[in-house]
């Protein structure tokens, strides 16, 4: 395997229709020309526009994989999806961070599906705040921000430095700023514009817009720009058709 890539990870579903989950993440780092590796949290069964079941991989079997590729290769950054707890997605954490300290880690909280299906109950605030503490970034949207931190507007915990980690919320869901994704940093915050808002919707563009900063901070950018380069890609991903499933570019 060359060894001039810099090696990325996804530990996410498996959405056989290819839109979001690991397939949706191969396909975004192979376009950054970073090499792509994936592990499954879950197997679905789904389409671009309906959700039917899940079946959750044995958080033994994710651990047990984990330590097979980041003891074989220098694993820069991973990207990290659905998960069934807290408490599952801490152990994955956990191993990571005993195995490889230095390695960035960005999870997407998707804590329901586009169709409504329930991944992840938060129901442990302490739990929470040790994910938050070992990793780099979060991608969440206006409705999964508030299912995190129910008082995120009001009481501006990042200005006080009460999250421990940056947050990208990203501005799919929001109608007074389409398209506008705000990054949260200790005290400060980036406003990253559209560059124009008449683009189409399509399944799985969380985890393309994570799976590129994961992309572009093994390459080398620092958060900021990770981002903003991102965001780029994911405005040509939501152009690139008029369906639910997207094609991805360069």
């Amino acid at each position: 395997m060359p060894t001039n890539r810099p090696f990325v990870l996804s530990i996410a579903g498996f959405d056989p229709s290819g839109g979001a989950g690991v397939l949706a993440d191969i396909k975004t780092f192979e376009q950054h020309q970073v090499n792509g590796f994936a592990i499954t949290t879950a197997n679905t069964i789904q389409t671009e526009n309906m959700f039917y079941e899940i079946q959750w991989t044995d958080l033994s079997f994710v651990i047990r994989s984990i330590e097979t590729l980041f003891l074989s290769y220098e694993v820069s950054t991973v990207k990290i999806g659905i998960v069934p707890g807290l408490h599952y997605l801490n152990r994955i954490l956990s191993s990571i961070k005993l195995l490889s300290p230095a390695a960035k880690i960005v999870w997407d909280p998707v804590l329901k599906s586009s169709t409504k299906f329930k991944f992840l109950e938060l129901n442990n605030d302490l739990i929470l705040n040790e994910v938050l503490s070992k990793i780099d970034l979060i991608t969440p949207n206006y409705d999964e921000i508030l299912m995190l931190f129910p008082d995120f507007v009001s009481d501006k915990p990042w200005v006080k430095n009460e999250i421990g980690t940056a947050i990208l919320l990203k501005g799919g869901h929001n109608e007074e700023a389409l398209g506008t994704d705000y990054l949260f940093m200790k005290n400060s915050v980036t406003e990253l514009l559209p560059t124009d808002v008449n683009f189409q919707p399509k399944h799985g563009s969380g985890c393309v817009l994570s799976s590129a900063i994961a992309a572009n901070l093994a390459l080398g950018y620092d958060l900021k720009t990770a981002c903003s380069e991102a965001k780029l890609y994911i405005e040509k991903y939501l152009s690139s058709s008029s369906s639910l499933i997207g094609h991805h570019y360069v």
